[in-house]
């Protein structure tokens, strides 16, 4: 039973060989909380001053023009600069976002169109962010590290996700949206620590200065090797396809008959699930045919939307929250690795841009079908059909591209060099 535990709970080691990894990973998940808290109560805001989900859905049109073009010129700037210098500008940037947010919950009467204009602006910000922290992981680990340190990144990710939409439903009622903005102001106190004790994180071997051309040989290089480019349709099929955050304000107040504080539950129950996941994270990280268990947890995440879609009871609907969150995080390490084990020192920035504007893109695009669903065909009939054209749709990649069920990780890890 003790070997059986040991295999099975996640590999701390990546938090012992690297402090500079751990001192990133910590400072990350305390902002997390705060952007999290953040993330719940534009939405309800937006809500409760138009009792819209499509106003709600339109957050997300709000910050994709940005997130496209930041996103993928930040990675090309991610491979050109020290990275270390950059997370600390864009995270100047986001806290100024986040101070005007709580300025205009304090002063009262919100405008609509400032809350879209401070997504879209953080939406940027975090574009060319999240590449460079991405890009700094396989320069702090080893190879044969990444794939506990993405469990690892989860983990923190997910236990930010529970304790924000939670934290945001309780802030949210007790004391209204300014002390909510309030918390996530202070929380970028530890993103600036962690940061400011990092070593110098230039580009290394393969950077070269930023520019149209740079984003274009990156995209040429994800065009050409097939298991990169599924890692990134694969994402797009499920997000774009059967991602629910819209319809929570929604089901919340309407379906299920709640308050902020059901919201929060919804908000907070996908990332309970995926935090489940990283505590078996040694199991997860030791599988060898990542691509395969990629196209199994797509399709259980689709599933699990349409049965959120078919209730109107509460806690089954939490529970397929619960199965869509741990198969999604599933998903995501096994997606990370293999973005990077299988992308050159000097394009990890522009790989990585490219790979945050699919994976914050892509749920931005699924709001919008969402909410536009939700508001000619009805909630629930909203997330069923997603649900099951996503099933529908990883089914026919995996026949499209079978080499992808085929990867060995192992092998990849070997090819570049432990």
């Amino acid at each position: 039973m003790p070997g059986l535990l040991a295999r099975v709970a996640p590999d701390l080691g990546p938090l012992r060989s690297s402090p500079a990894y751990r001192r990133l990973l910590g400072g990350q998940v305390v902002s997390l909380v705060g952007t999290q808290i953040t993330q719940v109560a534009v939405p309800l805001q937006v809500w409760e001053a138009t009792r819209s989900s499509l106003a709600v859905s339109l957050i997300g049109v709000a910050g994709l023009v940005p997130l496209v073009v930041f996103g993928l010129y930040g990675g090309a700037i991610a491979d050109a600069v020290d990275r270390r210098r950059l997370v600390l500008v864009t995270s100047t940037v986001m806290l100024a976002v986040s101070a005007v947010l709580l300025v205009q919950a304090v002063l009262g009467s919100p405008h609509v169109w400032l809350l879209f204009v401070c997504v879209a602006v953080q939406a940027g910000a975090a574009a060319v962010d999240s590449p460079a922290r991405s890009s700094m992981i396989p320069q702090l680990l080893p190879g044969t590290s990444l794939a506990a340190a993405n469990n690892l990144r989860q983990a923190g990710f997910q236990s930010g996700m529970i304790a924000g939409p939670l934290l945001a439903g309780v802030i949210v009622g007790a004391g209204g949206y300014g002390w909510a903005y309030a918390a996530d102001v202070v929380s970028f106190a530890a993103v600036f620590y962690s940061v400011l004790r990092l070593p110098s994180m230039p580009p290394g071997d393969g950077g070269r200065p930023a520019g149209l051309s740079s984003v274009l040989e990156g995209l040429r290089f994800l065009a050409g090797n097939k298991t990169l480019l599924m890692t990134f349709l694969v994402d797009i099929n499920a997000m774009v396809f059967a991602a629910p955050r819209a319809l929570f304000p929604a089901l919340a107040y309407g379906t299920f008959h709640g308050d902020a504080a059901t919201a929060g539950l919804l908000y907070a129950a996908p990332a309970v699930g995926a935090f489940a996941v990283t505590l078996v994270g040694g199991a997860v990280a030791r599988v060898r045919r990542m691509g395969l268990g990629v196209i199994v947890s797509i399709a259980i995440w689709g599933l699990a939307v349409a049965l959120l879609g078919a209730t109107s009871w509460l806690w089954l609907g939490l529970s397929a929250l619960l199965v869509a969150g741990a198969a999604d995080t599933v998903s995501a390490i096994y997606r990370s690795t293999m973005l990077q084990l299988g992308t050159p020192p000097g394009m990890q920035g522009r790989l990585q841009g490219a790979h945050i504007v699919v994976v914050t893109g892509g749920p931005r695009l699924g709001d919008i079908r969402t909410g536009a669903t939700a508001a000619w065909w009805g909630t629930g009939a909203s997330l069923v059909s997603g649900g099951l054209v996503c099933l529908a749709g990883i089914i026919a990649l995996a026949l499209a591209v079978p080499s992808f069920a085929r990867y060995d990780a192992r092998k990849a890890e070997a090819a570049r060099g432990g």
